[in-house]
């Protein structure tokens, strides 16, 4: 897909489109694994104009054969992007206040929708109001938009693509580096990782105030794990979150990457007792 900009916007850039009057339509995905609705939040305080959108109900079918958060029904996606006032043509800036992992899923299920126009906020409402930038508590009340979905704009990996991803070419884990080890892990029933993937932890890819690592650095990252210009790379987690923070790092790296995401990831992986698993394979590069 040809790319009109960069996968992230800056708080500041962002506000300078917003005081210019831009008809952007601003999402707010805010969620946290394991915690209860952050809708609260988002009522007390949200960018400007922004909507509500929940991930539970919009962004994930319900858990089961295909995962903890398998892909959503696209009829159900394209609704709620339409009721949240998505157009085709409509910029769309999505934020949330947690590492942007909720944002960057939103931001590949729109682009898998051929979506075109979609953007993350980089280091979320966090850097937003660190800046001062203004915030309202006022309920938005979207128009209906008329965002037609049609997939597949970015590519998909099942269980067997995951599995050719490790042979042939690259599979990168966005898990942290100790539940790719085999260790700690406490939220799936098997430990491990799938044979021939390589560590590389999401949440690595950003600066301690949120933002996404500078494109040099996340490309350095990528290219010490064997990720080399404009090849196919494979991605997976647990449950397909982490993985499309991933994916939006690679795009951001500028490496040219085609990136392929295995939604159901660990979660689906480990449903079939015959796919092989491996554990405590020494890391492809110090300090994560």
């Amino acid at each position: 897909m040809t790319r009109p900009f960069s996968p992230l916007v800056s708080a500041e850039q962002l506000a300078t489109r917003m005081d210019d009057g831009e008809p952007l339509v601003v999402l707010d995905v805010s969620w946290q694994l394991g915690a209860p609705s952050q809708r609260p939040l988002y009522d007390a305080a949200h960018l400007p104009g922004a909507a509500w959108v929940d991930f539970e109900e919009a962004l994930s079918a319900q858990p089961g054969d295909g995962g903890r958060h398998p892909m959503p029904d696209i009829a159900v996606f394209q609704a709620a992007m339409r009721a949240a006032g998505v157009d085709n043509e409509s910029p769309v800036v999505v934020y949330d206040r947690s590492s942007s992992l909720a944002a960057s899923r939103c931001w590949w299920l729109l682009e898998y929708c051929a979506h075109e126009r979609v953007q993350v906020l980089d280091g979320g409402f966090g850097r937003w109001s660190a800046l001062g930038l203004p915030v309202s508590d006022e309920a938005v009340r979207p128009r209906p938009g008329n965002f037609v979905a049609t997939p597949p704009g970015r590519d998909v990996l099942d269980a067997d693509g995951a599995a050719e991803y490790a042979d042939r070419a690259v599979l990168l884990d966005a898990r942290p580096a100790d539940r790719f080890r085999g260790e700690n892990e406490t939220i799936d029933p098997v430990a491990g990782h799938i044979p021939g993937a390589v560590s590389a932890p999401a949440l690595a890819n950003l600066q301690e105030d949120g933002r996404f690592l500078p494109a040099d650095d996340l490309a350095m990252r990528f290219t010490s794990r064997g990720v080399t210009p404009h090849c196919e790379v494979g991605v997976y987690c647990g449950s397909g979150v982490q993985a499309m923070h991933t994916a939006l790092a690679l795009d951001a790296s500028g490496l040219g990457t085609r990136s392929a995401v295995y939604v159901g990831s660990w979660s689906h992986w480990i449903t079939d007792p015959d796919r092989a698993v491996a554990a405590g394979t020494p890391q492809p590069a110090p300090g994560d």
